[in-house]
């Protein structure tokens, strides 16, 4: 628990390779929020540099890291494959939804506690509580992972894909699971490398298209399941 009156919260596993944020009102801030800030201060001290985000990170990501004059790069879920793709691109920092940064001057490697440290430097430069500073970088809502148990987990994503596919205006890449994007929200279906599950995340511009998406994409998925 935040302590009452503190500015903001800092929380690391076990070998303080993942930073967590709380901000002074006692609510955790999104990763792809700390991706976005820390990609805007990396930015400002190399403009142009390449800054990598996986999939499922907030389409604000890569929006506010074109707007800096960053390119950005995305890429599948997982450390094997951020660093692969930072070292293979030169990246100057890369951001998972996970809540893993990585550093190119840290030997393309991710650190919680670097991650922190950009955190305090930006609250500590400016007058404002966390939880202002970070407005500008949360564009979207976001359902968070949400897991179903699914056995023809390749079924269940097929009958997702073709409910999807011939919507005007609709997108879909298999760079890691399924993504399907409109213009205004976006969702990825992907299977557990470990576990007979589907993960959902989806993202849209408000709260009623983000609820219509998540729930027609859950009711293919848990009613094929069944």
């Amino acid at each position: 628990m935040l302590q009452a009156g503190a500015d903001v919260g800092l929380a690391f596993d076990g070998d303080a390779d993942r930073c967590f944020v709380v901000d002074e009102r006692g609510q955790i801030v999104s990763p792809s929020v700390l991706t976005a800030l820390i990609a805007v201060r990396e930015l400002a001290q190399e403009p142009g540099a390449t800054v990598i985000h996986n999939l499922i990170t907030s389409r604000a990501v890569p929006e506010i890291i074109t707007e800096h004059g960053g390119r950005p790069v995305r890429t599948r879920v997982g450390h094997s494959f951020i660093k692969a793709r930072m070292a293979e691109t030169g990246a100057i920092f890369g951001g998972e939804h996970s809540g893993h940064f990585y550093f190119r001057d840290f030997w393309f490697a991710d650190s919680g506690m670097l991650a922190a440290l950009h955190v305090l430097a930006a609250l500590g430069g400016q007058d404002r509580p966390l939880s202002e500073l970070l407005a500008e970088f949360s564009r979207y809502h976001a359902s968070g992972e949400i897991n179903s148990e699914v056995g023809d987990q390749a079924g269940v994503t097929a009958a997702v894909r073709a409910a999807f596919a011939d919507r005007p205006g609709v997108s879909t890449d298999e760079l890691d699971g399924l993504t399907v994007s409109g213009s205004d929200w976006w969702f990825n279906l992907r299977p557990s490398n470990t576990e007979p599950l589907l993960r959902l995340n989806a993202e849209a511009g408000d709260e009623a298209t983000l609820a219509e998406v998540r729930d027609e994409v859950l009711g293919i998925v848990r009613g094929e399941a069944g």
